[in-house]
């Protein structure tokens, strides 16, 4: 595989899939456009890329801001000229709790940021990518998909559904206009999302999943790692996937056959 002469915006570059991702895309040879939520940690996963020998414009943005997405990608146009690779990656656990705790506003809050913020992405990188085609990944998950054993979960797993039905919209609407569009569906990461989920009197709700020995038929306990996801990420958007669209790919050690 090679993306020479590629140009991509992977979102959520600042850490775990994202930071991979852009990594990963760089290393075979893409220029990366690497979005972060603070300049400070674009700048951060800019620097390793600039290490390795690879070419990297490091910006910020809020991605469920839609002013915010569409400057970025004015100045993508401006400085860079072409737009072929986009990977939708940002995302957060948000609130988990019960529905009649979860908060208007957070549930909005983590629509916002995984749904509306994909949307958003993807709606404002549209005219650059059809120029001369191209393709997007949507990282969605396995809650939400096959997955629904993480109780108070239910902004979370409706946001990442809703992420795989919005790309399957957009490959059928997309494909005669030469842009592919595909999922990745993660299973347990090593990753930091975890950090920042506030969890509020989950233990008793729903009903629990009683796993077998080893809650990951490929790797027993042991999460996968970003790079992984990266690995299938960068499958996806090269030419060696030229005939895939419309379809998940599921990057979970056969985590969701068993949760």
């Amino acid at each position: 595989m090679t993306l020479e002469g590629k140009v991509a915006l992977v979102t959520g570059a600042g850490s775990g899939i994202g930071r991979a991702t852009a990594v990963r895309l760089a290393r075979e040879g893409a220029t990366v456009v690497a979005l972060g939520h603070r300049q400070e940690s674009a700048d951060d996963v800019a620097e390793e890329i600039r290490h390795d020998g690879g070419s990297v414009l490091p910006v910020s943005a809020d991605v469920g801001d839609a002013a915010a997405v569409r400057e970025v990608l004015e100045r993508v146009e401006q400085e860079l000229g072409r737009l072929d690779i986009v990977v939708a990656n940002v995302g957060v656990n948000g609130v988990w709790a019960p529905l009649e705790e979860l908060e208007p506003e957070e549930w909005s809050s983590t629509i916002t940021t995984n749904l509306t913020g994909t949307f958003l992405t993807v709606r404002y990188a549209v005219p650059l990518l059809v120029r001369q085609g191209g393709a997007i990944v949507v990282v969605s998950s396995i809650n939400g998909t096959r997955t629904f054993s993480n109780s108070g979960a239910s902004a979370y797993a409706t946001s990442k559904a809703g992420q795989v039905g919005f790309a399957r919209m957009a490959a059928v609407e997309l494909g005669p206009r030469g842009v592919r569009v595909n999922s990745v569906c993660p299973g347990a990461i090593d990753t930091e999302i975890d950090d920042n989920t506030e969890q509020r009197n989950t233990e008793n709700l729903g009903v629990r999943a009683e796993y077998p020995d080893g809650q990951i038929p490929l790797t027993g306990d042991r999460p996968g790692v970003a790079a992984q996801v990266a690995d299938a990420i960068a499958f996806l958007v090269s030419d060696a996937a030229s005939h895939v669209t419309c379809t998940e790919v599921f990057v979970d050690g056969g985590q969701s056959l068993i949760a």
